[in-house]
């Protein structure tokens, strides 16, 4: 069967085999409720503390600081949502390259009398130092900055931008979710720093999809966003999802395992693409700032991103023209247009995010398509005008 070449990590991950058999016998004969008092649901719920211990461990968390959710989208959710219910309404500053799952919950406190205040980034899509500076002389209630840009790949220092944050009494929120896996993260020395609170989801690390975390500091007051049977510290209830997260437990244990091999690996891979990307005449975006080891966003002029998905898809290899969870609208990237990108070449913008399965053959065969595709496309262009 025809199978083309995965490049497109970023969106999701395959799941690791050893993942795999460690949910199998949850799928399969272990149907336990982790609520119940019976044998069944005491195996379901040591399940779980075992999961809530691995994820724990491979953030440098507490245990008891682990909320599982059902994936990164309502983990932020819980944070901006439910920090802001314990609030007086004031002002809530997010970056501009936040995923919309940040975005979106912020803009809708805006129309519930939050003031919404995006902080700028520079071209490289670096926070804008100076700007989030006048962002914290408005006294945010809330921030919430990204580790790692899910496009572009660009890693913020979520450290010292927490730091510079709670003077004014601001809690302080990441979404990890891209960062987790390909980057060291420690909780207990992001606390330490002003970080209260931390996104993180299993699909990302070769997981399951529908498992998910927020790693919080119980100091931190939250209310629930899915209220009932008090499940998750009273944070978030429902019925856990005990396959997904037990996955979730063994792919997190995975992930801290060999970080820095693996990152300096795909790292090698990354920069043998974008040299042959540049020689081809691409434009890589964010090449100036410090990124993800595995994440190559680019354009070449003239050419449009969908369209060169799509070519290549046929000719076999999966990318993406920007970020899988907004691929239905049409506009321009809003982080490349936070960059300063223009429009025509923003609309090019195409994603190469690698995984521990790829390997130079593979990125070889990738820029021999690339340039293949893009002299076709440049030949149809010519003969249209």
């Amino acid at each position: 069967m025809f199978q083309p070449v995965y490049l497109d990590h970023n969106a999701t991950t395959p799941l690791d085999p050893a993942v795999l058999a460690a949910m199998l016998p949850w799928l399969e004969s272990l149907c336990g409720n982790a609520s119940s008092r019976h044998e069944y649901g005491r195996r379901a719920r040591q399940a779980l503390d075992e999961a809530r211990q691995q994820v724990a461990a491979a953030l440098g968390a507490h245990p008891t600081e682990v909320i599982f959710t059902s994936g990164g989208s309502e983990a932020n959710n819980l944070f901006i949502k439910g920090a802001a219910v314990c609030r007086r309404a004031g002002l809530i500053a997010v970056s501009a390259v936040e995923h919309p799952c940040v975005r979106q919950p912020a803009a809708q406190l805006a129309r519930q009398g939050w003031t919404l205040r995006e902080i700028a980034v520079d071209a490289a899509g670096r926070i804008a130092g100076e700007d989030y500076q006048r962002a914290l002389q408005g006294k945010p209630a809330l921030v919430s900055v990204m580790a790692a840009n899910n496009e572009t790949g660009v890693v913020h220092d979520i450290a010292a931008l927490a730091d510079a944050a709670r003077a004014g009494g601001a809690a302080f929120h990441s979404d990890a979710v891209q960062a987790f896996g390909k980057l060291p993260l420690d909780f207990r020395a992001l606390n330490a720093a002003g970080v209260q609170a931390l996104s993180v989801s299993a699909h990302k690390i070769n997981g399951p999809k529908g498992a998910a975390a927020l790693i919080v500091d119980k100091r931190l007051e939250l209310q629930a966003q899915i209220a009932g049977g008090g499940h998750e510290r009273g944070l978030r209830s429902g019925t856990e999802n005990v396959p997904a997260i037990v996955g979730f437990g063994v792919a997190a244990e995975l992930a801290a395992q060999n970080l820095g091999e693996r990152a300096e690996r795909l790292r090698a891979l990354r920069q043998r693409l974008e040299a042959g990307l540049t020689a081809l005449g691409a434009k890589i975006f964010a090449a100036a700032a410090e990124r993800l080891p595995n994440t190559s966003y680019f354009a070449f002029p003239n050419i449009d991103g969908e369209t060169l998905v799509g070519k290549l898809d046929r000719e076999g290899f999966a990318v993406a023209s920007g970020a899988a969870c907004s691929s239905a609208d049409p506009e321009p990237s809003h982080v490349l247009r936070a960059m300063g990108v223009a429009p025509e070449l923003a609309r090019g913008a195409v994603r190469v995010s690698l995984g521990a399965g790829n390997d130079a053959g593979e990125i070889d065969r990738f820029i021999n398509a690339v340039q293949a595709t893009v002299g076709r496309l440049h030949g149809l262009t010519a003969m249209a005008v």
